[in-house]
């Protein structure tokens, strides 16, 4: 039976998922944000202040989008430790619905009680919230702690601020860890942007990784159900265009790339090299609980796709 994994469609919205400003610790306004991301072809923009809601409508027209939406954070009780040296679970929350004003309650519970974490994560869901879990490595965090999170919308596969602050920004392992554990979440790529450095420089944290998100309109539920129902793909810069799953075969349409490559459940994964592809025909050769792809470019940037669990199919 053939499955059309995925399909980019003539409305496909680049999104920015996760952006501080004024508002918080970001150096540009709201308005500055916007004018600056359409100014590269971005669409959306989910404004992800510290610890409050703070929703932006006068911003939207027929080209953008704000998305309601704020960052929370669970810190390690750690007093004789230096600030650089806590753990953290950071958490970033879209409100689904366009009339969403009041901000969330910030989380109260210990750093080590994951079933107190899990039930805030459940309580936000219930309340119309998509919950992503952010950057693990700067978190300084292993897979014993995100792995039992559960409930969760998706997990930043990719954050532009941390490779650009440290070189830890890229997370595909820990996306696999916690499929691996049982998480059926999807993957986004986002700036985290705080706009400190010049634009232009090494420290300049804005326009290195987005979603492209299949939404029907620019309208915000559209949007929302678009993310809710995995209906986007990650990138650092390339593009996927189409995936589809025939007789246990993947064939991949992209943009150009070096590299197209098949992560699955286990150690088994396809590759594909070549100067200029476009795409590629991969016959799995195995049964597999789930595939993922991701496809690079010469400039060595990735786009990544949400995993497709085959069962389905």
């Amino acid at each position: 039976m053939k499955a059309v994994l995925f399909a980019g469609r003539k409305k496909q919205y680049k999104a920015n998922l996760h952006c501080h400003t004024t508002v918080s610790d970001g150096s540009l306004t709201p308005e500055q944000i916007k004018d600056a991301y359409g100014a590269r072809g971005y669409s959306i923009v989910a404004y992800t202040d510290h610890g409050t809601l703070n929703p932006h409508p006068h911003l939207n027209d027929d080209a953008f989008l704000s998305i309601h939406s704020c960052e929370v954070n669970i810190n390690q009780n750690a007093p004789d430790r230096h600030w650089e040296n806590i753990k953290t679970y950071h958490l970033n929350l879209y409100a689904t619905r366009s009339d969403w004003s009041q901000s969330p309650p910030l989380p109260q519970m210990d750093y080590v009680d994951v079933d107190a974490i899990n039930q805030y994560i459940k309580d936000r869901s219930d309340e119309g919230y998509l919950v992503c879990y952010n950057h693990p490595y700067w978190s300084l965090q292993s897979s014993d702690a995100y792995c039992r999170l559960k409930g969760l919308f998706a997990m930043e596969i990719y954050n532009h601020g941390c490779e650009t602050e440290g070189r830890y920004g890229y997370h595909p392992q820990a996306y696999d860890e916690m499929l691996r554990s049982g998480n059926g979440i999807y993957c986004v790529s986002a700036d985290d942007n705080h706009n400190h450095h010049p634009l232009g420089s090494a420290g300049w944290d804005s326009f290195g990784g987005y979603v492209m998100v299949n939404s029907v309109s620019l309208r915000y539920e559209d949007v929302m159900d678009a993310l809710r129902d995995g209906n986007f793909f990650s990138s650092q810069g390339p593009d996927i265009k189409e995936i589809v799953y025939e007789d246990g075969k993947l064939t991949v349409s992209c943009s150009e790339a070096s590299l197209i490559a098949v992560y699955t459940d286990g150690r088994k994964c396809y590759l594909q090299h070549g100067e200029g592809m476009t795409g590629a025909e991969i016959l799995l050769t195995r049964p597999h609980q789930y595939v993922r792809v991701m496809v690079r470019d010469k400039e060595k940037k990735d786009a990544n796709t949400n995993a497709f669990w085959l069962e389905r199919y």
